[in-house]
């Protein structure tokens, strides 16, 4: 062959090869390991209503099970300042309210960028770790404003779109909101899922909301926001989270932190072993990201520690991990401090935004 050939083709895999550069081995692509098995991004698959409908959940087992997050084992003094650490770099530093505006954006993502205060870092001796959140997530009016004020950090940009927080909008308004916050710069897309599709059974319906979201998204990563607080079983939690990882999500997460209920143990717990299934199953990863409601430094833990018995190490990363929660920073600056110096500062002593 005298010229090179570009044609690429998929092995059994799906993994592209490069005729003269071989097959791309799947340890290369990996994004997460679970029992010792390479899984990849999740590309989605065809939707599968028997496995949909076979989904199950004992609510009582499941709250059991969730009672025990956090008091079966406790981290305690430098091994809980390193976990409350990890639990900042998977932030997604938040502002959306109504009255937000471009200054008080700025003031969050100079947050993001430095969320220890120096004195406290410097006392701790991480100033070497470059600690700083996984991303800064606002309404897409404030998308580029946040771009500029991060530029350089390593930071994600998040947007929430299609209707935040109620996914009402028509669907081609939902779609050219995803659009237009990827041409913004956005890195990341939290979308909203009609929750009447779930009610319903109407799983392809929410199968191709989902995916046609996943399309509009391009390079950028799609979080799918459930509105578990809405959807009144864990069941219904339960097959709203297989569908929407069939259709191609990126995270799924728990709400938008508007409902009357937010991120809780047990919706998490079916909501973890879903995405466990689903690797099991297909050999691909999707993150998850609990949102609302989690305001403490204890809380961080109980999450992690969820993360790390039910899925393993992989889901320890801001690649698969995420907290939807900004006033947990402050209390997990308070608690860092306390670990530094012995005593506690006042929470006005570490503002947000």
């Amino acid at each position: 062959m005298s010229q090179r050939d570009n044609t690429k083709t998929e092995n059994a895999s799906g993994l592209e090869r490069d005729p003269l550069q071989g097959a791309i081995s799947p340890a290369d692509t990996a994004i997460a390991n679970y029992a010792g098995r390479d899984l990849q991004p999740n590309r989605g698959i065809p939707l599968n209503l028997d496995w949909v409908k076979d989904v199950r959940v004992n609510t009582s087992a499941v709250e059991r099970r969730a009672q025990t997050i956090g008091t079966r084992r406790t981290v305690k003094k430098e091994w809980q300042a390193a976990w409350l650490l990890r639990a900042i770099t998977c932030m997604d530093l938040t502002t959306l309210s109504g009255d937000d505006t471009d200054e008080r954006v700025r003031r969050l993502c100079a947050k993001a960028r430095q969320p220890i205060q120096q004195e406290i870092e410097q006392k701790l001796g991480i100033e070497s770790l470059n600690v700083k959140v996984a991303a800064v997530c606002v309404y897409h009016s404030f998308v580029e404003t946040a771009r500029r004020a991060i530029e350089g950090s390593g930071i994600h940009v998040a947007a929430v779109s299609t209707g935040f927080p109620a996914g009402l909008s028509p669907l081609a308004e939902r779609v050219e909101e995803i659009r237009r916050s990827v041409e913004a710069g956005a890195d990341e897309i939290d979308v909203v899922i009609t929750r009447a599709h779930v009610f319903g059974g109407k799983w392809q319906a929410l199968y191709d909301e989902v995916a046609t979201f996943k399309n509009a998204c391009g390079p950028a990563h799609l979080k799918v926001i459930l509105g578990t607080g809405d959807l009144l079983t864990l069941r219904n939690v339960g097959r709203a989270s297989v569908v929407a990882m069939m259709a191609g999500a990126d995270f799924i997460k728990t709400s938008t932190g508007k409902e009357a209920v937010n991120a809780t143990l047990p919706v998490s717990l079916v909501m973890t072993r879903a995405i466990r299934e689903y690797a099991q199953e297909t050999g691909m990863a999707v993150g998850f990201k609990p949102a609302g409601g989690i305001r403490t430094a204890k809380q961080s833990l109980e999450w992690l520690s969820l993360m790390k018995e039910e899925l393993g190490n992989s889901w320890l990363r801001a690649e698969l991990f995420r907290f939807g929660a900004s006033s947990m920073l402050g209390d997990i600056e308070r608690q860092l401090e306390h670990h530094a110096t012995g005593r506690y500062s006042a929470e006005y002593r570490h503002p947000i935004a």
